[in-house]
């Protein structure tokens, strides 16, 4: 589904990461985790197409997706869902949906309808604008917009980070109920949900791969994990 081989990225002459790899096979949830200027979010923005790698590789679907457009990228069915929790937020919460829909040329009725299908309870709020939305209701629209059309890897970053306990329960919900639908790669802090929910797990330190661990039984150890946090 992605492979990531000897990405170096940095801004200007400042190196963010170095030589680093991955691979996301189809169907798995990959979690990045990592202190703060590891190079997590550099790394999303660079599979994307919103930063361009000094050296190295990106196959998605085992094609070379390097110097491609973010845009370009969605059309192929490569979603990101950034830190910053931005909606369109002087339109509703069904408006912003339907941009998505727009962009995918994916009917209306079905997008609504995918969107609605992750959390049913966004049909309370569809007229709301989606600036009065909560920090924990703007991350479920994100991830629901982003489901619209015919997504085949999801990026997202940091989708709990500063929600409540009980919407990070909700947050985790939509994120397994995904599992079956759509390979991910996620950057999360949250260790306990990284076991449940992970099937490959990539510490990032220093802007360096330090550990890859795909054995569910060796990062269920959270407390061994902590020390990159």
């Amino acid at each position: 589904m992605l492979t990531v081989k000897n990405l170096d990225v940095g801004y200007g002459h400042a190196m963010v990461l170095h030589d680093v790899s991955l691979q996301i096979e189809k169907g798995q949830m990959a979690f990045l985790i990592g202190r703060n200027g590891a190079g997590k979010t550099t790394l999303l923005k660079t599979i994307i197409g919103l930063l361009s790698p000094k050296k190295g590789s990106i196959l998605y679907q085992d094609e070379e997706i390097v110097g491609l457009s973010p845009e370009e990228l969605y059309l192929r069915g490569v979603r990101y869902v950034a830190q910053e929790k931005k909606v369109f937020g002087n339109l509703t919460v069904r408006e912003n949906i339907e941009i998505a829909a727009h962009a995918s040329k994916e009917p209306i009725d079905e997008a609504l309808k995918k969107a609605l299908s992750i959390y049913p309870k966004m049909e309370n709020f569809l007229n709301i604008k989606a600036g009065q939305l909560s920090g924990g209701q703007r991350q479920i629209l994100l991830v629901g917009r982003a489901l619209v059309g015919n997504p085949k890897l999801l990026l997202i970053d940091e989708p709990t980070q500063g929600l409540a306990a009980i919407v990070i329960n909700e947050i985790e919900k939509i994120l397994s109920n995904l599992k079956a639908q759509v390979s991910a790669t996620i950057v999360e802090q949250n260790l306990a949900m990284v076991n449940r929910l992970g099937d490959r797990v990539y510490i990032l330190k220093e802007g360096k791969i330090a550990r890859e661990i795909n054995n569910k039984a060796e990062f269920a150890n959270t407390q061994a994990l902590e020390e990159y946090l």
